[in-house]
């Protein structure tokens, strides 16, 4: 009994030295670039969590219960901003743990829809405000100077948060930036091959990416995914296919616009896809890394194959 009674002293002294473990910080993002950067900075400690299921629109997603009720308990929750996620304000309203969106971090390189898109004049009426001439490109995460602001922040709140990780969440975050040097090494050798050959897009979602790679795209459908241009926007599209000859068109996943084929019907053009979302993406250390090298790839192989 008194050997019983020793043990039991020893743990309950063991456990008041200690103290009572520290419960895991809660991390949400609003969509999946976001979930990887938080992946890669949590590696080893935790797997953060996304509220948009693959497929869905950041634009329009409509909230489930379940999603409300996880919005209002996780620890840290991340989002692009209002220009992005138009659902998320009203219900972060009624939340008193910190909420981030990191459009409004300092350090970030910020672009906005040009005024000279026709495709704006066009369909001025017919599109939400978050693609109107002079507004924000919230398709930031496609930047990597812009992943590694955000990665540093996320690095920053979590130490905070779990100082018993802090040293993990730094080293974390030095071997993402590493990562993304050699990446960016990777991604110009790439690209360089298609520099200034001409290509289309059905989404005006890519030029973050085309900045830091010297690419940019000759012609845009639509600059609001969900939204199909209008009949003059469309034949002045087609007559700009046929002047450009064998060039790609790309769309974004899951769905392919219903007027693709229609638009290129008799041209020598190459319907494709380049994922912004890389809604499938695994939350690993290294998932960003893969999507914006798979999005390389993809724009690459296609204009590579005319």
């Amino acid at each position: 009994m008194s050997r019983i009674f020793s043990i039991f002293v020893a743990f309950l002294a063991s456990f008041l030295l200690i103290g009572p473990a520290q419960a895991e910080v809660t991390v949400l993002t609003s969509i999946k670039p976001l979930q990887l950067i938080a992946a890669a900075v949590q590696d080893g400690v935790a797997i953060p969590e996304v509220l948009l299921p693959p497929g869905a629109s950041p634009h329009n997603y409509a909230l489930r219960p379940s999603d409300v009720r996880k919005v209002q308990s996780v620890d840290l929750l991340y989002w692009i901003g209002p220009n992005m996620e138009g659902f998320l304000p009203r219900v972060l309203n009624g939340r008193t743990l910190p909420s981030i969106a990191v459009q409004d971090l300092p350090g970030l390189k910020l672009r906005h829809f040009a005024e000279d898109n026709q495709s704006h004049a066009e369909e001025a009426d017919e599109h939400d405000h978050d693609h109107r001439p002079g507004s924000l490109d919230a398709h930031l995460w496609l930047s990597p100077v812009n992943a590694r602001v955000i990665a540093a922040k996320m690095a920053e709140d979590l130490s905070a948060a779990d100082p018993a990780n802090a040293t993990r969440y730094q080293s974390n975050l030095k071997a993402f930036d590493e990562r993304l040097d050699a990446l960016d090494l990777r991604l110009k050798a790439r690209l360089a091959g298609i520099a200034g050959k001409p290509y289309f897009v059905f989404h005006e979602a890519f030029d973050y990416f085309e900045d830091a790679y010297g690419l940019k795209h000759t012609g845009v459908f639509s600059v609001a995914a969900e939204v199909q241009p209008g009949a003059q926007h469309v034949a002045a599209m087609r007559a700009r296919l046929q002047e450009v000859g064998k060039t790609c068109v790309f769309s974004e996943p899951p769905l392919r616009p219903r007027l693709a084929e229609t638009l290129v019907a008799g041209l020598p053009v190459k319907l494709a896809e380049l994922d912004a979302l890389g809604g499938y993406t695994p939350a690993t250390a290294q998932g960003y890394e893969q999507v914006l090298e798979k999005l390389g790839n993809d724009l690459a192989g296609c204009l590579e194959s005319l």
